[in-house]
């Protein structure tokens, strides 16, 4: 998909961060738009700021921990032809498992893999029948390369790499595209309003030169449906662990655990 002009799009998780930012990226390019988010406010100024680029934006509101929401939101946006997918929205939970209740694992799940599940399921007719159309999930690198105190989100991020590409396997061709972004820390409301559950304080700020920005993975995302790029990982950080986990999958676990040995070992 060379050109995006008058292609239409829809966002999720649009109202800030990576969402907020591949919005304001596609509205450059002539995209038309299909915003959706929980946040009201946000969704309200993501959707003026694109609008001023001259195109065409519409807005939901949308809990993505309701299925029953999410079904009647794809109702409005399949009104009209949907040729661009990009699902941005995602929570996180830092700490230990055992810190944390059913209930909140439960909703990290819904929100960052049973909902991009569920609106990919719903949407994949409609996109095939448009004949040129491309998905974008948006994960991370802890969804390639764990590390420490974050298996919940890593399960979510996990689960939804194994969807996107397996999702690529079946249906990617010239005119049907499938990214998997996973960009490595970014400097997100998410990232920085979190709290560490076996602190619960705030997770100490990295430095900058380990993050990314949401405006550089919002390019990259454009770059991905403009060149069908099927995984993109983002900073070089997210790279080296990437590859470590592929090339000695025991010696990173290793290195992660701090050098101890685990009962298999």
């Amino acid at each position: 998909m060379k050109n995006l002009r008058g292609k239409r799009a829809l966002v999720t998780g649009a109202a800030s961060g990576i969402g907020r930012c591949t919005a304001l990226a596609l509205a450059r390019e002539g995209v038309t738009l299909f915003l959706t988010d929980r946040d009201e406010t946000g969704l309200d100024a993501v959707s003026r700021e694109a609008g001023a680029e001259g195109v065409v934006v519409e807005t939901a509101l949308c809990d993505l921990t309701d299925r029953a929401a999410i079904s009647a939101m794809l109702s409005r946006v399949t009104q009209r032809p949907l040729n661009i997918v990009v699902n941005c929205a995602g929570v996180a939970l830092y700490g230990s498992l055992h810190l944390m209740t059913p209930d909140e694992v439960q909703r990290l799940l819904a929100v960052n893999l049973l909902a991009p599940v569920q609106i990919v399921t719903e949407l994949l007719d409609h996109l095939l029948g448009v004949g040129d159309a491309h998905i974008v999930n948006v994960s991370s690198f802890l969804g390639l390369a764990p590390i420490n105190r974050l298996v919940a989100y890593q399960t979510s991020k996990f689960g939804l790499c194994g969807f996107t590409l397996s999702l690529r396997i079946d249906y990617c061709r010239e005119n049907f595209g499938v990214t998997l972004l996973c960009p490595g820390f970014v400097r997100t409301p998410m990232l920085e309003k979190s709290i560490d559950r076996d602190t619960g304080e705030a997770p100490a700020l990295l430095p900058d030169w380990l993050c990314t920005t949401p405006e550089k993975v919002a390019r990259k995302a454009i770059d991905a449906i403009k060149k069908n790029k099927g995984i993109v990982v983002i900073t070089p950080l997210a790279r080296l662990a990437w590859w470590s986990m592929r090339l000695s999958p025991r010696l990173y676990e290793w290195r992660r655990r701090g050098g101890r040995r685990s009962h298999a070992d």
